[in-house]
């Protein structure tokens, strides 16, 4: 199993690290969250058909780049860093996995190429954000292929072109792809403490679709955990950027004749901030690499997205703290990257959920290898 990254893949981010340096700075950040779209559509066909990360880990029979989990999520982690706005994280993570995992190949190969190209932005609908044992409970989709329900949070679904939705039937958890035009679909935007993830409600009445595949419980918790790895990554990068640019801050703020950053009690934070820090990317990279060989320990996904989550957080409240005052005013940056840390926090399960699915996953295994029943 691999345990570093190799040349390319550091060139990889790199390069990623470069563009989005250019094309995603604070001030387009403030720009983007602003607007209804919540997104620059010639940065994404840039993103997409130059640099090709729309498809960085859709394989190549389906137009992708074929890479796999540890480069998407290099990706994902520099996308953190400078807190990309775009549909990234839900067409190419959260509906492209769910397609790879479910849908059947002839679905495959029509729908992935246009999500690997940029062409086609796609969401996935799941009714369920909290804990992948309830989702299906509110979404249903009868013999004809009929879906009704409301799925209460989506992302990006106001400027999808299609949707991915997980709806149960008599058999089990469906997949079914919707258009965003379909006659009895609603979408409706919703305030967000994050406003550079669009988020809305989504409610079908009585809407055709085409079924598309399936996901039975095996294969939604592992697209969960693809996805948690993904997003485990995102918040590592913006953890990272809050801590080094905390540190620069008390290197260059005066107080008292001399830097905040020289008082012992801001060092010992900073440092305690640093170690928090790199056990949490070594666990979340671990991760990557689990899924990227297929082996490993099951909960490592959970294990990524409860640490990055305790991170992320800490370093954002780091992050305000030790800016004193100019660290809580809508000018100061820092609040940008602790309303993402603080809706990742929650988003696709929280830290105490992963720890008690991590608990669960371990009792099982236990129980397995003693040839006992879980």
């Amino acid at each position: 199993m691999q345990i570093v990254y190799t040349e390319e893949q550091e060139q990889l981010r790199e390069v990623v690290s470069r563009f989005l340096q250019a094309k995603s700075t604070a001030v387009d950040v403030r720009r983007l969250m602003a607007s209804s779209e919540g997104y620059d559509p010639a940065v994404w066909e840039q993103l997409c058909g130059e640099v090709g990360l729309a498809g960085t880990h859709i394989p190549e029979e389906y137009g992708g780049v074929g890479f796999g989990p540890v480069e998407l999520g290099i990706v994902s982690e520099e996308m953190g860093r400078h807190l990309y706005c775009g549909p990234f994280f839900a067409s190419s993570v959260m509906a492209g996995y769910a397609l790879l995992n479910g849908a059947t190949e002839t679905h495959k190969t029509a729908i992935l190429p246009g999500i690997a190209s940029g062409d086609q932005i796609a969401t996935l609908v799941l009714d369920n954000l909290n804990n992948p044992e309830k989702v299906g409970a509110a979404l249903k989709a009868n013999e004809k292929h009929v879906v009704s329900g409301v799925a209460p949070i989506v992302i990006d679904a106001h400027i999808a072109d299609v949707l991915i939705v997980a709806a149960s039937t008599a058999e089990g958890l469906g997949l079914y792809l919707v258009k965003a035009d379909a006659a009895g679909l609603t979408i409706t935007p919703q305030e967000a403490l994050d406003p550079t993830r669009k988020l809305s409600r989504v409610s079908f009445n009585e809407v055709s679709a085409e079924r598309i595949g399936g996901l039975t419980e095996a294969l939604l918790n592992r697209t969960w955990d693809e996805i948690c790895s993904v997003l485990a990554h995102e918040m590592i990068g913006g953890a990272q950027y809050l801590f080094e640019s905390t540190l620069e801050y008390t290197k260059v703020r005066v107080q008292f004749g001399r830097p905040i950053g020289s008082f012992q009690a801001l060092k010992h934070r900073c440092a305690d901030l640093l170690m928090e820090l790199e056990f949490a990317k070594a666990a979340i990279h671990h991760a990557a690499f689990c899924l990227a060989a297929g082996d490993g320990e099951p909960y490592v996904a959970s294990m990524a997205k409860a640490m990055a989550s305790d991170t992320y957080m800490e370093a954002a409240r780091a992050g305000v703290q030790l800016r004193g005052g100019i660290g809580f005013t809508w000018e100061e940056d820092t609040h940008l990257w602790f309303k993402r840390a603080k809706s990742s926090e929650v988003f696709m399960g929280s830290a105490h959920m992963h720890r008690e699915r991590m608990m669960t996953m371990i009792e099982t295994t236990s129980s397995h290898d003693k040839g006992e029943q879980p």
